[in-house]
């Protein structure tokens, strides 16, 4: 399974005003359908906290995602970062993302 990257910010804007979204306490996850691949991107703000903490969170985000993406759809996704990421163990983010799946219709 292959991913592309969003690049530009017009991509990022595309997504945030698709009306699929799912907040978490950790993570929101925004979804717009497409029918032509996968196109991911991983955002985590300076409320997060210094470059490292923010690096680590989009990891955590990346191994989210990758662990998951063989039950989604095709579209494209963005992956914002919350505060408690950091924190929350990796099984809870595992649920959180399955009910979103569930939630949003986004599954295979």
């Amino acid at each position: 399974m292959h991913f592309d990257s969003l690049k530009t910010s017009a991509d990022f804007d595309r997504v945030y005003k698709s009306n699929k979204r799912w907040h978490d306490k950790a993570f929101v996850l925004f979804v717009l359908p497409k029918k032509r691949g996968y196109r991911v991107g991983f955002v985590a703000s300076k409320k997060i906290g210094n470059a490292v903490k923010r690096a680590r969170a989009k990891r955590r985000l990346r191994a989210l995602f990758l662990k998951m993406a063989p039950k989604l759809k095709e579209g494209d996704y963005v992956m914002v970062a919350k505060p408690p990421i950091l924190e929350t163990p990796f099984c809870d983010l595992e649920k959180a993302f399955k009910r979103a799946i569930k939630r949003l219709d986004i599954g295979q």
